[in-house]
């Protein structure tokens, strides 16, 4: 494993006994990066372990845990020696969703009026009203995640200590790599469970590929791209579906401008395919293979330059 990445995971991962807010110890940094000296750019905003204290959450710890993206930074620990940039969240995305935009707030969570925009679109509602949106309300099971209104304030600080921080170091890391190379390839890494709960999607029960390619239908990266992307895990024996039934969310919308160049992917890896859902337990077969095709995913976008 790259030394540098063995030491921010030592640092950061913490030792969870039981109850959201983590070991008692000093808090560590919300996000941390490393830069990177190719086009490309890698970031995972939902695998975070460290609970907050002021989390205050009424699920049990273990009903938390499951909605994190498991063991995502290690499956790409492999990444930043090959010269990629990485940015990985600590916090976890049932305290602050850093893949959902400021404005995806459902404001009966508050005990008083939000001052701040708030979405209308009628697709962003739709996640919203599963309890999806900023600040989750349910998890994916429909579990309440709170028994108490949370304080405008103490939202309004989850965002500046988490969302603010997360999207300023993707920026700097793509903006850096643009500079660089004149193009940016940018793949937002997330796992998914082997079959859709009552309220993770819109599309519960359905059982999932092993790879979910999603560009926003070509409007976030160049289709050609992620074709290729599509094909060569293909070849690698996994099924994979294009846009269905995740399309990318906020980490792609924002910044993924195929025509400047700046090419935005989200990639979702089915978690059967490396560890046990219920245990969170890594399968040490199916992780090592896993890990080794998608260093020749990385590999292979290395080797790119997208036409346009």
């Amino acid at each position: 494993m790259h030394a540098a990445l063995k030491l921010i995971q030592h640092r950061y991962q913490q030792a969870l006994p039981g109850a959201p807010g983590g070991s008692g110890g000093a808090a560590p940094a919300m996000v941390s990066s490393l830069p990177g000296s190719t086009p490309l750019v890698l970031d995972s905003p939902h695998s975070g372990t460290f609970y907050p204290a002021d989390f205050r959450s009424a699920c049990d710890l273990a009903v938390l845990r499951r909605a994190e993206d498991t063991h995502v930074e290690k499956l790409y620990a492999f990444a930043p020696a090959l010269g990629v940039a990485w940015v990985e969240a600590h916090f976890p995305r049932s305290y602050l969703d850093a893949n959902r935009d400021t404005r995806e707030l459902d404001a009966t969570l508050l005990d008083g009026p939000w001052p701040d925009p708030v979405a209308s679109d009628p697709q962003v509602l739709a996640k919203v009203r599963l309890g999806k949106g900023l600040i989750w309300k349910f998890t994916d099971d429909g579990v309440p995640i709170y028994d108490r209104l949370l304080g405008v304030d103490e939202v309004r600080q989850r965002i500046e200590r988490c969302w603010k921080p997360y999207h300023a170091a993707v920026v700097a890391a793509i903006d850096a790599a643009h500079a660089r190379h004149g193009y940016s390839l940018h793949i937002n890494c997330h796992s998914m469970p082997a079959v859709a709960a009552s309220h993770a999607t819109d599309f519960p029960g359905l059982a999932h590929a092993d790879f979910v390619i999603g560009d926003r239908d070509g409007s976030t990266a160049d289709p050609a791209l992620s074709h290729r992307l599509c094909e060569h895990l293909r070849a690698l024996g996994y099924s994979v579906d294009y846009n269905h039934p995740y399309k990318g969310v906020e980490l792609v919308r924002r910044y993924g401008r195929p025509a400047e160049r700046r090419h935005s992917i989200q990639v979702e890896i089915n978690r059967r395919l490396y560890m046990d859902e219920q245990t969170l337990a890594p399968n040490e077969a199916g992780f090592a293979r896993l890990q080794q095709d998608l260093r020749s995913m990385v590999e292979m976008l290395l080797a790119l330059e997208p036409s346009k």
